[in-house]
């Protein structure tokens, strides 16, 4: 049986991270996210989705 090749998804950055906890921080820097209005796009994991819930209030998600 093949394995299902996961999605993407597109994340963009759209609150600054400055002023939020040092974890939330470098979960931002770990999502590959640099700068405000920066979009990356990523598999879609549950690595990935565990970070995007931490950090949801400080990123867009949209399906690719």
């Amino acid at each position: 049986m093949a394995k299902k090749t996961p999605g993407r998804v597109r994340v963009t950055l759209v609150r600054s991270p400055n002023g939020t906890i040092g974890k939330h921080r470098e979960t931002v820097r770990g999502l590959g996210l640099r700068r405000m209005h920066h979009s990356v796009e990523l598999e879609d994991t549950p690595a990935v989705r565990g970070m995007i819930n931490k950090v949801n209030y400080l990123v867009r998600v949209e399906d690719v």
